[in-house]
């Protein structure tokens, strides 16, 4: 209170217009009156570096229940994996699709935590997008040579159970 005093009777109003205060001043102006007064920090000018970031909406998909389903994929492979090699791979077939696809799924998860966390959007405004869509497009690819492995060939138990007794 006592610099908004100070500063009102010693300077003129003339000085005291945005127009004649230097940008290094350290002044807000008030929106009650015409005085100004210091601001620990600095003014806050809008539309600079200097606005807070804003939250994304809450969302279902990236909320919690994205976090309960990766975990559960990752507790879910442990017993699907012993299951595969404890039944033959050839006589349940299904099973055998399921735990590669499931792998695959859990890889692209992990992979795009790894995008998002250190590639981001607004540091690599070109890069980002493209090992996005890159990582996209190998999932699908992976999961469309799983099933031509697991339809056309061995599949993938009874593969890791031939390269392991070798």
């Amino acid at each position: 209170m006592s610099a908004q005093l100070i500063l009102r009777s010693t300077l003129p109003r003339a000085l005291l217009s945005r127009r004649a205060l230097p940008a290094s001043a350290i002044l807000i102006r008030h929106s009650t009156t015409d005085a100004y007064a210091p601001v620990p920090g600095g003014p806050i000018y809008k539309g600079t570096v200097n606005d807070p970031t804003t939250f994304p909406p809450p969302s279902r998909v990236h909320g919690s229940y994205h976090w309960a389903f990766e975990r559960l994929l990752s507790a879910g492979l442990v017993p699907m994996t012993i299951a595969a090699f404890v039944t033959s791979g050839s006589q349940h077939p299904i099973l055998d699709g399921l735990l590669g696809v499931s792998l695959i799924v859990h890889s692209h998860i992990g992979f795009d935590t790894l995008l998002v966390d250190y590639i981001h959007k607004r540091k690599f405004p070109i890069l980002a997008p493209v090992m996005t869509w890159t990582l996209r497009t190998a999932t699908v690819a992976s999961i469309v040579g799983i099933y031509q492995f697991n339809t056309n060939d061995i599949g993938l138990t009874e593969l890791i159970t031939k390269v392991w007794t070798a």
